[in-house]
């Protein structure tokens, strides 16, 4: 077999493995549920809000934070944040960050 295409299907489990752990963890997905009814299913914007689908992890979990500590302001998701740790905003982030 090719090592490009052996390196290729390597790259692809290791992906999917990713995505299934992230998948499978309920808590993350829990919490990622309750962002969905502004931000749109699963995570594709079809209005103002910015979708979330494939956002850059650190992009999220800096906006997040700035939402939790007031430097950004907001209408409403400063009632949100506050009730994420920084792990849960990180692991939303990684979430996120995969879909697409």
């Amino acid at each position: 077999m090719n090592k490009t295409l052996v390196a290729g299907l390597l790259g692809a489990g290791l992906i999917a493995s990713s995505l299934s752990a992230l998948a499978s963890d309920p808590h993350t997905r829990v919490l990622a549920s309750t962002c969905l009814s502004c931000h749109g299913p699963g995570g594709k914007s079809k209005s103002a809000m910015p979708s979330l689908a494939g956002m850059d992890k650190t992009y999220f979990v800096t906006q997040m934070k700035a939402f939790k500590t007031g430097q950004r302001p907001a209408s409403v998701m400063h009632r949100h944040t506050p009730g994420y740790t920084d792990q849960e905003i990180e692991k939303m982030g990684e979430y996120f960050a995969a879909l697409k």
